[in-house]
């Protein structure tokens, strides 16, 4: 990670999407309002979907014009409504959830972040320091209104007073998913580091199904035709020591010069 950010280059990457979405799930929410307040709608599809299942109404083809339209007056509904998206906007226990208040039997709930930072400094040669999103009990809540966790577990490792952190992804959507998972983690690895003292060192990415959709395919080509180019800096306000204060002005990406954004659906 030293080495350059690894934002890819050819395509553009909406790095601002990446860095609310990993602030919100710092935050410990699993409602899509703060990304909607800050025009970021990578989550929309599902509660919407569920949105329209619990009202009985037909569900459009999505990325059809019923279904832009539909979409759209929902999230601006979101957006106005604090009721109706303390409702609608939920995702149930999905990442966040679990990485900052995962529920015991006995009715306590973990920290995993806080836990797995504490570990790092004071015992940073631990073998134990994991972080899961997959909470069986909860899977069948998740995919009611969201998504059952894909990018499901990571472990961090110190050496050499060298952070590095591994990430086991059970599905992963190669064309549009896999590069916000890439940034994402690796950014979340560049943060703890900072808050922990420690310098940087790998992100390591490991997957179960990796797949590519058939409406992906002439994106794919397309950007298989394109020469990578010189990977950005990403830079961190140096006074963040917590790493829940972290916001989005606490980050500063130079030297990004990728290749025009490709659009594609995503899989709903």
């Amino acid at each position: 990670l030293n080495k350059g950010f690894p934002l890819l280059t050819t395509k553009k990457v909406f790095i601002r999407g990446i860095i609310h979405e990993l602030i919100w799930f710092l935050q410990g929410s699993t409602n899509i309002k703060y990304l909607v307040d800050n025009d970021v709608h990578i989550w929309d599809d599902w509660p919407y979907k569920a949105y329209l299942m619990k009202q009985g109404k037909k569900i459009p083809e999505p990325n059809s014009e019923d279904w832009n339209k539909g979409i759209k007056q929902f999230t601006e509904r979101i957006k106005k409504d604090d009721d109706f998206a303390r409702w609608h906007g939920e995702l149930g226990p999905v990442y966040g959830y679990q990485w900052r208040s995962w529920p015991t039997p006995d009715g306590r709930h973990i920290d995993q972040i806080k836990q797995a930072i504490q570990t790092i400094k004071n015992n940073p040669d631990s073998r134990r320091i994991i972080v899961s999103a997959w909470n069986v009990a909860d899977i069948e809540e998740m995919a009611i209104s969201g998504l059952p966790p894909c990018h499901l577990l990571f472990q961090f490792y110190v050496a050499d007073g060298r952070l590095s952190c591994q990430m086991y992804q059970r599905s992963a959507d190669t064309f549009l998913g896999v590069p916000f998972n890439i940034a994402s983690y690796s950014l979340l690895t560049m943060m703890v580091a900072q808050v922990t003292g420690l310098k940087l060192g790998e992100f390591v990415h490991t997957f179960g199904d990796t797949h590519l959709y058939s409406n992906h395919l002439n994106q794919v080509n397309e950007q298989l035709s394109r020469k990578p180019r010189a990977l950005p800096v990403m830079k961190l306000n140096p006074a963040v020591k917590s790493i829940s204060d972290f916001t989005i002005d606490d980050f500063e990406l130079t030297g990004y010069d990728p290749h025009p954004a490709i659009y594609a659906p995503i899989a709903v």
